[in-house]
């Protein structure tokens, strides 16, 4: 039974040891928002909010966020008792619309401390198979040809079993051409235009269809399945969804459609473990290939990804880079390293999420804090 005494709400901000870009903007550093939860019996979860600064991924942001969980969410929690964490999602749900990110704080949280209530990892908890998963790399839009050769050198030498780029309209088509010269097949090449396109750049992915990529992500309008369908129906590629699948019901319609062939889930994205559970489920009951994608995450939030990606459905190579990859130091210990060249362990054998959190270093990044109790 989880019956929590009190929620703390911190904001920290963390530079980014390089500029992430996309075609959304470009990131020098990140606001996360973390979550702690504390049970009736001193028991501690943790977990993050990947909501960003700006309205420009989802119509979320770090603020609404905080709003939604302080008046919202959290006493929806804070007075009832449940039997575990997956009944939270449901209760949520239909109490508040939308808000997903917000509330994939608070479920991933309980998820994390039932599994730590249980003595189990949260990896077990969730259903996962794998000791380790395979680990991609997304690289962002470089400014010009000799630093993107030399990431994805450095990528290729670290051992990274996927590499995605960003893209954007400018910054494609030549971009491709060069990463896939460089790569020459060594590890799969996919793309991500995080909506930057409309239907009319069809010729254009036409001739990135030639490359052979993996996959090519989210190209178009993030709510327009339909348009994607013609898409697909027009590329060899196949096109994966992220931004439109915001839960099982768009899964659903993007297999009804033809939208997409495969799905990049993510958890903080899609309100939290329950609905990507649900994802999961109907993606392998169609055998539709699934990935977890990343949303700069901290090590807090990193262990979550890990954690669904032992799930058996994950058969490609996720998003979830070593902690290094984005920070300089991470809030977490030990941070995420590749145990090999190219994999993550996943930490079964620890109780919960299988990392602890610099207590010390998450207060001096720290600009804002609330507790709230229950009454």
């Amino acid at each position: 039974m989880i019956t929590l005494e009190r929620l703390h709400l911190r904001e920290i901000r963390m530079p980014l040891r390089t500029p992430f870009e996309t075609s959304a903007g470009v990131q020098h550093h990140r606001r996360i928002l973390l979550m702690e939860a504390i049970d009736r019996d001193g028991t501690v979860g943790w977990g993050e909010c990947v909501a960003p600064e700006y309205p420009n991924y989802t119509e979320e942001t770090i603020d609404t966020a905080w709003i939604a969980l302080e008046q919202w969410l959290s006493p929806l929690v804070l007075r009832t008792s449940f039997a575990s964490a997956a009944e939270v999602f449901d209760v949520l749900e239909k109490a508040v619309r939308g808000h997903r990110m917000a509330k994939a704080a608070l479920e991933m949280t309980l998820w994390e401390l039932e599994a730590r209530k249980q003595g189990c990892s949260l990896a077990t908890l969730l259903g996962g198979t794998r000791q380790e998963i395979a680990v991609g790399i997304s690289l962002g839009i470089q400014p010009d040809a000799g630093r993107l050769r030399e990431r994805i050198e450095e990528a290729l030498e670290r051992g990274y079993q996927r590499i995605k780029l960003k893209i954007k309209p400018g910054k494609d088509l030549e971009v491709v051409a060069q990463a896939h010269e460089l790569i020459a097949g060594r590890v799969p090449l996919s793309v991500d235009a995080n909506n930057a396109y409309t239907i009319e750049a069809l010729p254009l992915f036409q001739k990135l269809d030639t490359y052979n990529l993996l996959m090519i992500e989210q190209p178009l309008e993030w709510q327009d399945l339909v348009r994607h369908a013609y898409l697909q129906k027009h590329l060899q590629t196949p096109v994966c969804l992220d931004e439109s699948l915001t839960g099982p019901a768009r899964v659903e319609d993007m297999l009804q459609l033809g939208s997409g062939r495969i799905v990049n889930i993510k958890p903080g994205r899609v309100g939290g473990f329950t609905p990507s559970l649900r994802m999961h489920a109907i993606c392998q009951a169609h055998h539709i290939p699934v990935w977890c994608g990343g949303m700069l995450e901290s090590g807090i939030g990193r262990a979550h990804n890990v954690a669904l990606a032992s799930l058996p459905g994950f058969s490609l190579p996720g998003d979830i880079s070593e902690s290094a990859r984005y920070w300089q130091e991470d809030i977490v210990s030990p941070s995420w390293r590749m145990h090999r060249p190219g994999y993550l362990r996943v930490p079964v054998e620890h109780p919960g999420m299988g990392v602890e959190v610099d207590r010390e270093r998450v207060q001096k990044l720290t600009v804002r804090e609330r507790i709230l109790e229950a009454k």
